[in-house]
Order: C-alpha cells, then sequence, then structure tokens
C-alpha cells in the first residue's frame, strides 16, 4: 500500500502555497498518497486546527503522516517537530496545535526537526517553513525513514499545550465552551456525548433554550437544536441556516447543559 500524507493548513486555495507544499514532497517520494483535510482552518486559529487534526486522525490507517501548518509564530523561537501515536506521526510547528490530539491518544515519541539534511535547503524561508521543512521531512517520514534521523529527541511534556476549555459542573448540568465552528456554521461544544448518554437535557446558548433532536431534520426549516455530532460532541445546529449567525456566536462562548 502507497504511503498516506494528509495536509491540513489555514493558507486557502487561492494562492500556490498548497500547491508548492504538494511539490517539495513530490520531488522527495512522488509516490506518496496525499490527501487533503482542510486549507480553510481560519487564518492563525490554532485551536480550529487541533480540533479538526484530532477529529480527522482515527480514521486514517497504520502509519499515516499527518502534515499541520497553521504557524502564526513561523520563523520565530518555536520549534518544529515530529510526533510519534500509536496509529501515526505529525509533523507540525511546536504550538499547540497538537494539543487535542495528545488529549485523546498517548504520544509515544518526539523529536525537534533540526537535521537539515532532510529539508528543501539548510537556509529555509523565515516565512514558508511548510515548503521548506515540514513537507520535505514529512515526505521523508511517510517513506519510511526513522523518526529519530529527523533530529534531536524531546520529552513529550515539553511539547506547547493549548489552555483547556473547561467543562464546569452547574446545580443542573454542565458549563461548556463553543471550541469549533464549521463550514455550516454549526457550533461544535467541547461536551462529548457520554456526558449526556441515557439524560434528557437541553441547552442555553446566548440566553436562548434550545431542544434536543436526532437529525439536523428534527426540527422545521430555521429553527435551531442540539444534537450529537459525529466527532461526539454536542453540537448547535440550525435547519437548513448558520447556527452561529442565527444565535451570534462565536468560538469560545459558553454553552450550557441543563439535565431535567
Amino acid at each position: 500500500m502507497a504511503a498516506i500524507l494528509t495536509l491540513l493548513t489555514d493558507f486557502g486555495l487561492q494562492d500556490a502555497y498548497v500547491g508548492v507544499m504538494k511539490g517539495s514532497i513530490a520531488k522527495i517520494n512522488p509516490q506518496i498518497q496525499v490527501i487533503d483535510l482542510s486549507h480553510y482552518i481560519p487564518p492563525q486559529n490554532i485551536r480550529a486546527a487541533s480540533f479538526c487534526l484530532a477529529s480527522a486522525f482515527p480514521y486514517f490507517p497504520q502509519n499515516t503522516v499527518h502534515l499541520a501548518v497553521v504557524d502564526p509564530g513561523v520563523g520565530g523561537s518555536r520549534k518544529s517537530v515530529a510526533i510519534k501515536f500509536d496509529q501515526g506521526y505529525v509533523v507540525a510547528p511546536d504550538n499547540g496545535l497538537c494539543s487535542q490530539l495528545m488529549q485523546e491518544h498517548k504520544a509515544l515519541g518526539a523529536v525537534n526537526l533540526t537535521n537539515f539534511k532532510y529539508w528543501l535547503t539548510p537556509s529555509p524561508s523565515k516565512t514558508f517553513h511548510g515548503r521548506d521543512i515540514f513537507a520535505p521531512v514529512a515526505a521523508y517520514l511517510a517513506g519510511g525513514l526513522a523518526m529519530h534521523e529527523l533530529g534531536e529527541a524531546i520529552a513529550i511534556e515539553s511539547l506547547v499545550m493549548l489552555p483547556t476549555l473547561d467543562i464546569v459542573p452547574t446545580p443542573t448540568g454542565l458549563l461548556g465552551r463553543v471550541q469549533y465552528i464549521d463550514h455550516f456554521g454549526n457550533l461544535i461544544t467541547n461536551i462529548s456525548s457520554d456526558r449526556v448518554a441515557g439524560k434528557i437535557w437541553y441547552l442555553k446558548v446566548g440566553g436562548k433554550r434550545i431542544s434536543y433532536r436526532h437529525t439536523y431534520s428534527g426540527a422545521p426549516v430555521g429553527q435551531s437544536i442540539a444534537l450529537i455530532g459525529s466527532h461526539g460532541y454536542i453540537e448547535i445546529a440550525t435547519n437548513q441556516g448558520k447556527a452561529s449567525q442565527e444565535l451570534e456566536c462565536t468560538w469560545g462562548d459558553p454553552v450550557e447543559v441543563t439535565l431535567v
């Protein structure tokens, strides 16, 4: 089976950046199967990238290499890293992008990408490490190179982690946050389905009560509903509308679950 390498960036597709990264990969190993996860992560939104990476990770074969570049600190002091997990690898800036994945899957080792032998050039651009460092390193890794060849081993505990979006118990339920907003305007909370399994519940967001339904079509067109999304978290949607606009909610806004 051909090696698989996924790409996740905030580059969009208007410019040539994504194509150039794929060119860097192809120069090293044109046989790699490159799969685009998304290139429309909101610019510099590391938490959104962290959510998408963790959501996609379980659905790929063993030893898949995930290349994720949302990198507002490019060219600065942040490290460039490769991290090994039981099911595959991630190549990314050390800026918290791997936080959610590391909370859900045990990291088995990490290296700082200091061996410029595996970069595109020993003098990389200060603004495009995706092309000059991350893409070639990921290609070598997907091609079977041992991770320890890529640089110096670093402690898992030293990797940057994003601040946790806490779930706080309340007298009537739970208080969580919006952790992600998808293309449809659905508000994905940080409250997992197991918190409400077997219970009767509803949501409050922005002072509005929202009832639970099993499907997006479980309410009239234009009505907002709460449901369990495919990612396993409670989400808020508007039937054939955008909940983010209807409810005037954004990233990090509070969401309260009331248990009946």
